[in-house]
């Protein structure tokens, strides 16, 4: 069943895991708050790789794509930009609750903004076998994307072209934060 959910679908569904991650954050402490954070950073990381690749290229080709598909690249731009900061930072930094509340209102916004707008044009011009076809596709490119934000590695071809070694680079990152237990 879970197989057959389309990418309209697939994609609410994590925005909704998006901001359950974000309530927890701002609940949690000491290691469960940087997990809770890591989870976040990974998730962003991938959903954003997988729309730029895969959403976004489908909903330019529909009537009035283009204008809807800029605005929220222009979106996660900064909430990439935002990401990478706290990343950098990590949740016990001081200023690190300020900006993850911006973080927060600009990627709730986006979420908003990406569900009122372009997932209606995506239902409405893709047929329902093929925005199967795209959920399927989705988790397969989320399984290879980067887990952290690189501002500046927006679009299709930037993905194709840095995805995969920034995508290295990201999972030696990550192995090595938790061997030393950060």
């Amino acid at each position: 069943m879970a197989q057959q959910k389309d990418v309209v679908a697939l994609l609410r569904q994590q925005h909704q895991e998006i901001r359950r991650l974000f309530g927890e954050i701002e609940q949690a402490t000491g290691t469960e708050r940087t997990e809770s954070f890591r989870s976040l950073v990974r998730l962003l990381s991938v959903h954003e790789t997988a729309e730029e690749e895969l959403v976004h290229p489908e909903v330019r080709k529909l009537p009035g794509g283009d204008k809807v598909v800029e605005a929220r690249l222009s979106e996660e731009r900064r909430a990439k930009e935002l990401l990478a900061t706290l990343d950098d930072m990590g949740p016990e930094a001081e200023g690190f609750d300020t900006l993850l509340r911006e973080l927060r209102e600009d990627v709730l916004a986006h979420a908003a903004h990406e569900e009122r707008q372009e997932f209606p044009l995506l239902h409405k011009g893709v047929d329902e076998k093929r925005r199967i076809a795209m959920a399927d596709t989705v988790r397969a490119a989320e399984a290879i994307a980067p887990t952290h934000p690189h501002p500046g590695v927006e679009g299709a071809a930037a993905n194709v072209v840095l995805g995969t070694p920034v995508a290295i680079m990201d999972r030696v990152r990550d192995a090595i934060r938790k061997a030393v237990g950060g």
